[in-house]
């Protein structure tokens, strides 16, 4: 039963009219309340602002206040021009809570030194190794909660020279790339990273007397004296030398294959070796299938630096063969930077910028080519193209 809005006498339910009063009885439609599911999440607009704001409850999400009181987690997101869009972005803030926390840096050296690592050299698995030692500091830490101030500061706080702080900032992009592919962080954070300035010392090349003074030593008996002048002939690096075995040279190709090492260009090229250094190969491998030196590292460098000493030449690096071989090919002017760089192995012929070391008397011998005549007077005839392999042994190289 109801009461009549006019006499206030009970009507039925369903009455039109007042049986009493004849008053007409109108009936408003209830209202629809609109209510999204609880965990959908809610929009509203804050006092003042014509912007909608998205927010979604964190269904196990509570903390407590200063007092005590204990009060839910939201994520929130705001600024949105219209209602709809608010609603639509509610989806975007309940994925990104249920997913599972960032992973701590440890686990993408982990995925990195398990697959892409392994794919460098040698020299490159091994420095970036020493990198991720230098970085245990920060080995937890989850990845989207290291910042670049950080990072820096674990940079300068470990390295002081530039190759090595190279070494940890590509290590932070590689990790901080994985990272990224999981849409947790920015991956270009790390390019911010300062490095020392570079002040690269140049390497010192073999004179003319002192590769003399090998051949000599190496004539008079001395066997080992054949490991630095098979360097400084070939461009061969001491990781190389350790690497060689008989089975690996083509000898009537004058050929090295499969031993190169770094880089990529450099890994898929062969080592090319002049008649002269024929016969030490020969000597030094002789008796051996494998490898001429111990698995002791230190083995080859003690040999190396004992040729030296029996040969009275300078206590140079081993390097230094290596920019002995850039450095004569560079200052033959027969030569062209290409074929340098296929001798050389690099990836580019600037690299002769770096390797290549001529000296006053070099640069006095190609001044003296000009003179005060008409260069179509003077032009001199193409000459052929020579090799590495047209360095005779009182010529030798003067580069790295």
């Amino acid at each position: 039963m109801l009461n009549c809005p006019r006499c206030e006498k009970e009507i039925p339910n369903d009455a039109v009219l007042c049986c009493y009063c004849g008053r007409t009885i109108v009936r408003k439609a209830p209202s629809k309340i609109h209510q999204r599911p609880n965990g959908t999440g809610t929009v509203f607009q804050r006092k003042g602002q014509k912007t909608w704001t998205a927010q979604y409850t964190i269904p196990t999400g509570w903390y407590l206040d200063e007092n005590g009181k204990r009060h839910r987690k939201y994520k929130t997101k705001g600024g949105f021009a219209k209602k709809a869009d608010a609603l639509n972005y509610i989806e975007t803030l309940r994925k990104e809570n249920d997913r599972k926390p960032c992973p701590p840096l440890s686990e993408y050296w982990k995925q990195y030194s398990e697959g892409d690592l392994l794919k460098l050299g040698q020299d490159k698995i091994t420095a970036y190794k020493i990198a991720w030692r230098r970085m245990e500091s920060l080995s937890a830490r989850r990845v989207d909660t290291i910042s670049l101030k950080e990072m820096q500061s674990c940079v300068d706080e470990h390295t002081s020279t530039f190759y090595p702080a190279k070494d940890m900032r590509q290590l932070f992009k590689a990790l901080f790339r994985r990272a990224a592919a999981e849409k947790y962080v920015d991956k270009d954070l790390p390019e911010f990273i300062s490095l020392p300035e570079l002040e690269e010392g140049e390497q010192t090349p073999f004179t003319v007397d002192e590769q003399k003074a090998l051949w000599k030593c190496y004539e008079s008996g001395y066997r080992d004296a054949a490991i630095p002048l098979i360097m400084i002939y070939t461009g061969m690096m001491t990781g190389e030398m350790e690497k060689l075995e008989r089975s690996m040279i083509r000898w009537d190709d004058n050929l090295i294959v499969g031993v190169s090492l770094k880089t990529k260009v450099r890994r898929k090229s062969p080592v090319f070796f002049p008649d002269d250094i024929k016969p030490l190969l020969a000597d030094l491998y002789a008796d051996h299938e494998g490898p001429i030196f111990t698995k002791h590292k230190q083995d080859i460098y003690n040999r190396f630096y004992a040729a030296l000493a029996a040969a009275g030449t300078r206590k140079l690096v081993p390097y230094s063969c290596r920019h002995t071989t850039a450095t004569r090919l560079a200052i033959n002017e027969t030569i062209a930077p290409q074929t340098v760089k296929k001798v050389m192995r690099w990836s580019t012929s600037k690299l002769l910028d770096r390797y290549a070391h001529p000296d006053n008397t070099d640069a006095l011998a190609a001044v003296q080519t000009l003179n005060a005549k008409k260069p179509e007077e003077t032009a001199p005839p193409a000459a052929p193209q020579e090799s590495s392999a047209n360095i005779s042994p009182g010529e030798t190289a003067q580069g790295k």
